[in-house]
């Protein structure tokens, strides 16, 4: 159950990247390595803290791409 989930949220985050921009896909890949580093040295685990950098890091690249586009 855990896996079909897992590949459903991938499916999502790929699709949500795709149609966002640039700035988001730039946001989620800097924040899932940065979250699995800080998982894996904190040892709440590199998966889990790679999935919150993803959702951080494409937020962050989200509202850097809104603000950029409007000047």
């Amino acid at each position: 159950m855990m896996n079909r989930w897992t590949r459903g949220m991938a499916a999502l985050s790929l699709l949500t990247l795709v149609a966002t921009g640039c700035g988001t896909a730039t946001g989620a890949a800097v924040g899932a390595g940065s979250g699995a580093a800080i998982g894996a040295g904190t040892g709440y685990g590199a998966g889990k803290g790679a999935l919150i950098g993803v959702g951080v890091g494409a937020a962050a690249g989200a509202i850097y791409d809104i603000t950029r586009h409007n000047r």
